[in-house]
């Protein structure tokens, strides 16, 4: 009996030593895993994938901060002259056949410009001298009055209009009653025809010395 009970005992020894070592595995890996949920890991994941996806991140910055260059200026070309088209027109030919003929009359020359005689004073009845007026030889007042007569066809004095005085009124008022009184002239006339139109004529007052 005794050789059974040694037999059993390093049975319970050996078993004893397997779950000591199982257990120390176990509690080994749960240390790992709790390494690696703690901040070792992370540092040791950051030590190595840190510097990589920092240069990766700066590179991608720098090239979408560099804008792309600005195409180059390109100097507008010159105008072209384009030169104007010659254009020509060709004219039909003159026809040589003639459809209408019509007889052009010519305008009767102008008439000739009239005759015309003014009246002028008739020697059978000669032109007379107006009276001087007293009051004007007294003051001394001399001068010339051209009247504008109306002379009819029968040579009489129809009126008398003062066209320049004198300088005085009593000198110009005996002018024209003289010549509205007793002038007859010859009429004038126009083609040869006795008219009445109008003339002038002059009377001067002068005192003898």
């Amino acid at each position: 009996m005794q050789p059974t009970f040694s037999k059993s005992k390093a049975n319970v020894k050996s078993s004893s030593a397997r779950t000591v070592g199982l257990v120390i595995v176990v509690l080994f890996h749960v240390g790992a895993f709790y390494a690696l949920k703690s901040g070792l890991a992370g540092s040791v994941l950051d030590t190595i994938t840190g510097p990589i996806e920092t240069r990766l991140i700066e590179e991608i910055a720098t090239e979408s901060n560099e804008l792309p260059p600005p195409p180059p200026k390109l100097d507008a070309p010159p105008p072209e002259f384009i030169p104007m088209p010659d254009i020509s027109i060709d004219a039909p030919a003159p026809s040589n056949t003639i459809s209408n003929v019509t007889a052009v009359k010519k305008p009767p020359p102008p008439p000739p410009p009239p005759q015309v005689v003014p009246p002028r004073s008739n020697p059978r009845r000669p032109i007379t001298q107006p009276d001087y007026p007293t009051m004007s030889r007294r003051l001394g007042e001399e001068g010339q009055v051209i009247l504008l007569l109306t002379v009819d066809e029968n040579g009489r004095v129809l009126e008398a209009k003062v066209d320049k005085s004198s300088g005085f009124e009593r000198l110009d008022a005996a002018a024209i009653s003289e010549a509205t009184r007793r002038w007859r002239l010859i009429p004038g006339t126009i083609n040869g025809k006795a008219s009445t139109m109008q003339y002038k004529f002059a009377v001067t007052f002068k005192i003898d010395q």
